[in-house]
């Protein structure tokens, strides 16, 4: 079973500990995205030397590849992956959003066409309990409907109230087959409207699930209006239970979100930038390919403790990169992760001594001033 302990507060900040059948992690935690069950060009070994906590794989991409059954059969995902620590599990709800040519959604769910084989497949709140459960994390989203923006007020009805019931439908099948060590997180959605926000959030904190989560951003909204809905909802979240933002991960975001008492973060940003050049630095973004890195012997990060930066230059990276050698890859996604996970590790002891305004201004401060190249 999993239990949230809070040790810390910083006005709606808070810091603590979520213990699962795996281990236990500290909170704010930044879950490192795993689709498939691994972290893109990195070993859970390098990941977990460098801070990473918690792995997220996504239940929607493993159904089709390799199959849960399959996975199921090999020792359910800690087995499978090689991760000892805690997982979660995404449920392809938002596959629902980002998928519209290879879905068709009614009550029942949705259903998609196989981009591997073209078979066809139905995800309804009920199969991805059972899904989740043959892969067997510690933690797994139920199903949901994600709004695009904008949309009209009767779609994004439609969508928080078929939400709201494919919650009550996954809750109803977990209580019949999930074992005690597969906790069920719900997604409180209504795009940026309160109102709507209001009525999901009251709506899936009633119902017996482990978590909630924060979802439906980064479909077409502004910055400032994601910003706003998670101000006014995450606080409102129920506070004996960890809240997850997904999806969401840039410094600013993190930082926002944290201040008003998310527990839970994941992003694709630091490993997909990894993979072309992004670095993430205590002094802003930097692009490995410009011309000014090619002979600069000195680290991505000269504050950076990461395997990375103790050991390669940019010069070295910036040729990797170029060269297409699949170690600028593995390096600078290493160090990206290390950026996420010292800055997590920035926020907790933040909010334990009471300063976390003032460390989000000093790090916001040298990330927006700062020109990292």
């Amino acid at each position: 079973m999993l239990t949230l302990s809070l040790t810390h507060h910083d006005g709606l900040a808070r810091t603590g500990r979520v213990q699962t059948a795996h281990g236990s992690f500290e909170t704010p935690a930044f879950m490192v995205v795993g689709t498939l069950g691994a972290p893109k060009a990195l070993s859970p070994r390098l990941v977990t030397d460098h801070g990473g906590q918690v792995l997220l794989c996504n239940a929607f991409h493993l159904a089709w590849r390799p199959g849960e059954k399959i996975v199921q059969s090999l020792g359910g995902l800690h087995k499978f992956t090689g991760w000892n620590g805690p997982i979660l599990t995404d449920s392809g709800g938002f596959q629902v959003f980002s998928l519209p040519g290879l879905r068709k959604i009614t009550d029942e769910g949705a259903s998609f066409a196989s981009a591997v084989d073209g078979s066809l497949r139905l995800f309804s709140p009920e199969t991805v309990v059972e899904i989740s459960c043959a892969l067997a994390p510690d933690m797994a989203m139920v199903l949901d409907e994600c709004p695009p923006f904008p949309c009209s007020d009767s779609e994004l009805t439609r969508a928080v109230d078929r939400s709201i019931r494919w919650a009550e439908r996954s809750t109803r099948r977990a209580k019949e087959i999930a074992p005690e060590n597969v906790n069920f997180f719900g997604i409180v959605q209504g795009g940026c409207d309160e109102r709507q926000r209001q009525r999901s959030l009251e709506a899936t904190a009633a119902l017996p699930l482990a978590g909630l989560a924060l979802g439906g951003f980064c479909v077409g909204e502004s910055i400032e209006d994601s910003h706003r809905a998670i101000a006014f909802t995450a606080p409102r979240m129920p506070a004996d239970r960890p809240r997850y933002l997904m999806g969401m991960g840039t410094p600013a975001d993190i930082l926002l979100a944290a201040a008003h008492g998310v527990d839970m973060f994941d992003c694709t940003l630091p490993t997909r930038g990894g993979r072309n050049g992004l670095a993430f630095t205590s002094r802003g973004k930097l692009h490995i390919k410009n011309a000014r890195h090619a002979t600069e012997d000195i680290p991505l990060d000269p504050d950076c403790n990461c395997y990375t930066c103790k050991n390669f230059s940019r010069g070295f990276l910036r040729h990797l990169l170029l060269a297409r050698e699949m170690n600028a890859a593995i390096l600078t996604s290493l160090h990206n992760l290390a950026f996420y996970f010292n800055l997590m590790h920035g926020i907790r002891e933040a909010i334990k001594a009471g300063k976390l305004a003032d460390y989000s201004a000093r790090f916001l401060s040298a990330w927006n001033s700062a020109d990292a190249g």
